[in-house]
């Protein structure tokens, strides 16, 4: 049905199969779809997850603490959530929600479950004492950024994202609506980053690991391909943040985990031992 002639029901019903890229999997009810118990390594970290920029907030948090030497080893256990794994009955006892990252900490009794992305950020950030300010006024100011993450990638994400990439067709009206929001959400970052080095001021924190997937994946023309689209290179402040941040080293590999597109150099599906940057991605495996 064209959009210009449609007239909502009164009672909405689902049609599956109706929502663009990802119909075969959406649906408006939550559990389990089937049964299967999730894998477990050895490390006391288990991370069920896909390199969305969601799950690589995660990922890139978890190689940073290594990179500072700090003992958070971890396996990283890939979810392909266009095959629908993330409504096993195991995922779903980790996260209700079905939705990538979910984390267990097996160093607890019982284990504990966390799940979404900023929650997980922050209990990893408490746990290991790292990458959260300790002193109040700039701690408030990076979760202030880490919400503003959460509260505005469903903007991007769900409502721009969507539409420019992923609908069925483009339609203007929502695009046009989402994109002026996704430029104004640019403008804040730009203004904000111009007299500031990171997201909560001169140190780098789980506030820039929350934004940079999004955002700075976003300026990078990494997410959509829309990058010309938003006219991106204008946000210069935005771009050094970005490229400062793609040069760490815990970064390149943090990208790297659970991510199954692209270059076969930069794959690594899962992620059990630091070695397996080097012996394991999918160039090497074929």
């Amino acid at each position: 049905m064209s959009n210009a002639t449609y007239t909502p029901p009164r009672v909405w019903q689902w049609e599956p199969g109706n929502g663009g890229e990802f119909a075969n999997i959406n649906r408006p009810v939550a559990g389990a779809t089937h049964e299967k118990a999730l894998p477990v390594g050895r490390h006391p970290l288990q991370l069920y997850s896909l390199a969305t920029p969601n799950g690589v907030k995660v990922t890139i948090l978890l190689e940073e603490l290594l990179e500072k030497g700090i003992s958070a080893e971890y396996d990283a256990h890939l979810i392909r959530i266009t095959e629908g794994e993330q409504f096993s009955s195991g995922f779903v006892e980790v996260n209700p929600n079905s939705k990538i990252p979910a984390l267990m900490d097996h160093s607890t009794q019982p284990p504990q479950r966390v799940f979404e992305s900023g929650a997980i950020l922050i209990y990893l950030a408490e746990k290991f004492n790292a990458f959260l300010p300790e002193d109040p006024a700039k701690r408030t100011e990076c979760l202030s950024w880490l919400f503003w993450q959460m509260g505005s990638a469903p903007m991007l994400g769900g409502g721009f994202g969507h539409f420019y990439a992923y609908a069925p067709e483009p339609l203007e009206y929502p695009i046009d609506r989402f994109t002026m929001e996704v430029k104004r959400q640019l403008d804040v970052l730009d203004r904000h980053l111009a007299n500031n080095c990171y997201m909560a001021g001169d140190k780098y924190t789980i506030a820039d690991m929350a934004i940079y997937p999004w955002y700075g994946a976003l300026v990078k023309n990494r997410v959509y391909n829309a990058a010309e689209f938003l006219e991106a290179h204008t946000y210069t402040h935005v771009q050094r943040w970005a490229d400062e941040i793609d040069a760490r080293p815990a970064v390149q590999r943090g990208r790297m985990v659970n991510r199954t597109w692209g270059d076969p150099s930069e794959q690594l599906h899962e992620r059990h031992n630091a070695s397996d940057f080097e012996l394991r991605t999918q160039d090497k495996l074929g």
